[in-house]
C-alpha cells in the first residue's frame, strides 16, 4: 500500500468513522493513459459506507469524500471514483 492511500484511508476514516471503507488502488488499469504520472498512485476507487451521508443526497456524499481528502484529488491524484453509501442501502 503506497503513501498516498494510506493517507486517503486516515483522511476518510477520521471524517467519516465509517462501518466500511476499501480504498482501492486503480492505477495499474490506467497505465500509459491520461492522468498517469507513473507513480502507481493516480486512480484510485473509494467505497465507503457511513452513517454520515443517511438522508444525503448522492452528490453531497461525493462533495463531502472530495473536501474529507483535501488537495488528494485534481492535484496528487488524478481521479478519484467514489461510491458512497449510508448503512443499509
Amino acid at each position: 500500500m503506497g503513501a498516498i492511500q494510506t493517507e486517503i484511508e486516515t483522511l476518510l476514516a477520521e471524517a467519516f468513522a465509517p462501518s466500511r471503507l476499501d480504498v482501492i488502488n486503480d492505477s495499474a488499469k490506467h497505465h500509459g493513459h491520461a492522468g498517469d504520472d507513473g507513480s502507481g498512485e493516480s486512480h484510485f476507487t473509494v467505497v465507503i459506507e457511513s452513517a454520515a451521508f443517511t438522508g444525503v443526497s448522492r452528490l453531497q456524499r461525493q462533495r463531502k469524500v472530495i473536501a474529507a481528502l483535501g488537495d488528494i484529488v485534481g492535484e496528487r491524484v488524478h481521479a478519484v471514483a467514489i461510491k458512497a453509501s449510508a448503512p443499509g442501502e
